[in-house]
């Protein structure tokens, strides 16, 4: 049993089911605001996300209630500090007072930034994490009074409810880290209907970035037995649901369930944050060559569970438990074991890759990750050393161009 000191909080105020968003003006008004701005990106404008959103609005436009003040749709893969820079303009332009995040984890992230800049009168982001991290905590992280809703629209980072943006400066090719316990939205809005016409293979990789959250949280050495009843939870659910809502996005009921198991695990990662190799090689390799967080994510997790076992062997008959994987007798090795091949059943059977093939990754570039993966932020707590990050390199990369 820990005795030593952990913090477990959850601050935002969670509204789940099928046309919840239809509560947003009535929630803005309660929590004060009057000049709303919509942020969101491109892709959800044409999927029609947007106006689903917007046009709730309409219903107060002659009346006392919030009004929508404008919309900001250039929303860049990776919360890029340009995208977050532009919006802060606009949304000074526009006179807003409050936010709406409507879209995946960049778009949340992207909102996070701009709340953040907002209130500390920063005009660049990149001002705030000049070595790549800031982390703060009481006294100086203090209350943002400005009006916040989150709309996830993938079921997978769980950047609504999280007190960490993760930030893409384009200058230094690093994903930087504003960590902070008032960033994350005042109220989230799980509404399946938002996600029903997310592609299989999106829906796929975000939700083993929701299942990486919850494995990294579980094997963590400064987990909790509130962490950990979260992250066992969101895995049982992954490992249901993730198939039946690849196979049919329509269905409302699996898809719900991976909303809320998004939300548990990265509450889960958030407050037992410490070794996350997963993430760490994610990071970086993201970072340069584009690779969407949770395909990353999918293609390390088995392979950096294997080559760094010590880190998930206390924790492999939990693990064996929640995904459904029977361990009997056996040992804990054995049931790691077994816990990985499951994993990568899963994987294959969402239609993920195993590597990361179609990137076409030089030997070169992979020679660079390696100073890549060691100054990200997420080494600080678990540094891997230049042979362990190259093995793992070398799994998941098949050299096609010398």
């Amino acid at each position: 049993m820990k005795t030593t000191l952990s913090q477990f909080m959850l601050r935002t105020g969670i509204y789940s089911g099928s046309n919840s968003r239809a509560m947003v003006p009535s929630l803005f008004a309660g929590l004060g605001a009057k000049r709303v701005l919509l942020l969101s990106d491109r892709g959800l404008e044409k999927a029609g996300i947007v106006k689903k959103v917007a046009s709730i609005f309409d219903l107060t436009r002659n009346g006392s209630g919030p009004q929508l003040v404008g919309t900001y749709l250039d929303i860049a893969q990776d919360a890029e500090s340009s995208s977050i820079n532009d919006a802060i303009r606009y949304a000074k332009e526009v006179g807003a007072d409050s936010l709406l995040a409507v879209g995946g984890g960049s778009v949340l992230d992207t909102v996070k930034g701009v709340k953040y800049a907002l209130h500390k009168g920063l005009e660049d982001i990149k001002e705030a994490t000049p070595g790549g991290l800031l982390y703060e905590q009481f006294p100086k992280a203090n209350h943002i009074p400005l009006p916040h809703i989150a709309i996830p629209t993938t079921a997978g980072t769980g950047s609504e409810v999280s007190p960490i943006a993760v930030i893409f400066n384009e200058d230094i090719q690093m994903k930087t880290n504003i960590i902070n316990p008032f960033i994350n939205a005042d109220i989230a809005i799980l509404d399946p209907d938002l996600t029903v016409g997310l592609p299989p293979l999106i829906t796929a990789f975000t939700g083993f970035d929701a299942l990486t959250h919850a494995i990294e949280a579980l094997a963590s050495p400064t987990s909790t037995s509130l962490t950990d009843a979260y992250a066992l939870h969101t895995i049982r659910l992954i490992e249901k649901n993730l198939p039946i809502a690849v196979e049919d996005g329509g269905n409302l009921n699996a898809r719900m369930n991976l909303l809320q198991a998004s939300l548990m695990g990265i509450t889960a990662f958030s407050f037992a944050l410490n070794a996350i190799p997963v993430h760490n090689m994610a990071h970086a390799y993201g970072a340069m060559f584009r690779i969407p967080h949770g395909l990353a994510n999918a293609v390390f997790l088995p392979v950096v569970m294997e080559l760094v076992p010590q880190l998930y062997l206390p924790k492999a008959f939990e693990l064996a438990q929640a995904l459904d994987v029977e361990a009997n007798d056996d040992t804990p090795e054995t049931t790691l074991t077994k816990v990985i091949e499951k994993i990568r059943l899963l994987q294959q059977s969402v239609g993920l890759p195993a590597d990361f093939k179609q990137y076409n990754i030089t030997e070169e570039a992979l020679d660079a990750t390696i100073s890549a993966v060691m100054k990200d932020p997420a080494a600080v707590s678990f540094p891997m050393s230049a042979e362990l990050i190259a093995t793992i390199g070398q799994k998941v990369v098949p050299i096609t161009v010398k």
